[in-house]
């Protein structure tokens, strides 16, 4: 790629995501018209479930279907702040826009976001086809881009460097290319073709007496059969093909949540319900 792309495929898709307590990366995956208003755009974001955790709490209130007191979930807008640029690399201006939890895994550690603003997105990160993640091999140049401790977005080079570690029974890839606290979110890309192939996750930290050295050349991140797999569980198909809809995802996942809801046999009081498929 040359230099316009890589600012267009690497830099420009990247955000920065902020909580009341936390901050962190993310990547804009899917900017499209709303089937219902041609006019309006909707924009979803892709980053860590922890950099959104704090976001989310339980409070126990009465359910109407249940008839009874339970914990129940809520989810707070967060804020995500996209970059304008100029004379390809010069931060122009940020602008804040808020933005839903549509669905989030623990275990998968990934979250989408959904912005509340109908502007179009110009600026979009390819996900590598899942037909294509077999072909990504060791030693393959990446850029890892991100908001390293909340700074503006900028990108890191560097190397696939493993591709079978397993970590809380999940898949992840590694990378050498400069990572740390506030990349979380964001994305590892291959620098040839400028694909997505990971969430930037998680970083090497060895304690050393009161304080710790931080490895920002050892890093994982999530593995790209992982966006599949999660888009699948979630009812999210739309995020990966094209003759699905947001619309028609939010009627399936109303449809799974309350076959879930209803299908729940609660035993203790205190239980959490939650609503896996929140819309």
């Amino acid at each position: 790629m040359d230099i316009k792309e890589l600012h267009e495929r690497i830099l420009y898709p990247v955000v920065r995501i902020r909580t009341k307590k936390a901050g962190g990366s993310g990547t804009i995956i899917y900017s499209a018209p709303n089937p219902e208003d041609k006019e309006e755009y909707q924009t979803f974001i892709m980053t860590c479930h922890h950099v959104i955790a704090d976001a989310i709490s339980y409070k126990k209130e009465f359910h109407p279907v249940l008839k009874r007191d339970i914990k129940q979930e809520f989810l707070e807008k967060v804020d995500v702040e996209l970059f304008d640029y100029v004379y390809l690399s010069k931060v122009n201006s940020s602008n804040s826009y808020k933005a839903d939890i549509v669905a989030y895994d623990t275990s998968h550690d990934i979250a989408i976001l959904m912005l509340q603003t109908p502007k179009r997105c110009s600026y979009v990160a390819k996900l590598i086809p899942n037909g294509k993640i077999k072909d990504v091999k060791l030693f393959m140049p990446t850029w890892t881009s991100g908001c390293s401790l909340l700074h503006d977005p900028f990108a890191n080079p560097g190397y696939v460097t493993y591709l079978t570690d397993i970590i809380d029974n999940k898949l992840y890839w590694m990378g050498n290319g400069a990572s740390i606290f506030g990349n979380s979110g964001g994305a590892v890309f291959l620098a040839e073709t400028g694909e997505q192939i990971g969430i930037t996750a998680r970083i090497s930290v060895i304690p050393i007496g009161f304080g710790a050295d931080i490895i920002t050349w050892m890093g994982w991140f999530v593995a790209p059969q992982r966006f599949y797999e999660f888009f699948d569980e979630q009812e999210l198909k739309f995020l990966y093909d094209p003759a699905d809809t947001y619309t028609k995802a939010i009627e399936r996942r109303k449809k799974k949540a309350k076959e879930a809801l209803l299908g729940k046999v609660q035993e203790d009081e205190d239980e959490e319900v939650k609503d896996p498929y929140y819309q």
